[in-house]
């Protein structure tokens, strides 16, 4: 492979994670002023394991997590976004994620291709250590959106906080359970209005 079809694969594969900006997710942001996009979750999500390395496991690679955070929800370019508490055909969705998830990183170059996929099939299988750290943000992310914006999807779901303790609690408990000790104890407020 000469070098400028190696660009060219990388280029094509960057301006197509564009269209991540264009996927809307149920969480509004903070102010409540729009929803969010995907491309922004995937940022902040990458900010809020730096910020919160502290909290994970001493088996933990920050980098590794900040890299599955990154390309994690880029198959959501595909498949759309399937909000934790909507009503969707689960098998259906994953289906659609690792046809995008083959096609997206396909784009890359072979190296890469291999490499990111390994690490988006990390992040879904959730068993490493790093991988169960990266959902644990993944999950906390969006209660703190819902939180602050005075309940923005949680009220359009209809959500209950027994429903966020078996659909977010668990996940965020595995990975970071001081972090959900804390989150929960700032959110359980709102489900006692």
């Amino acid at each position: 492979m000469t070098q400028d079809t190696r660009l060219s694969q990388q280029l094509t594969f960057l301006l197509e994670a564009d269209k991540l900006k264009q996927v809307l997710r149920a969480s509004p942001l903070c102010d409540n002023s729009r929803r969010e996009n995907s491309g922004e979750h995937s940022w902040h999500i990458a900010l809020f394991a730096m910020v919160l390395a502290d909290q994970a496991g001493p088996d933990v690679q920050i980098d590794r997590v900040i890299r599955m955070l990154l390309i994690h929800d880029i198959v959501e370019i595909d498949a759309g976004d399937a909000p934790i508490h909507g009503k969707f055909d689960v098998a259906a969705q994953e289906a659609k994620e690792r046809a995008a998830a083959d096609r997206l990183f396909g784009l890359l170059p072979p190296d890469q291709a291999v490499s990111f996929r390994a690490l988006w099939d990390e992040f879904e299988a959730a068993t490493t250590p790093d991988a169960v750290f990266a959902k644990s943000i993944d999950r906390v992310q969006p209660l703190l959106l819902n939180e602050s914006s005075g309940g923005g999807s949680w009220t359009e779901y209809n959500v209950t906080l027994d429903q966020i303790d078996s659909r977010v609690g668990v996940k965020v408990a595995k990975g970071a359970p001081k972090l959900w000790t804390f989150v929960r104890a700032r959110i359980a407020p709102f489900f006692s209005r």
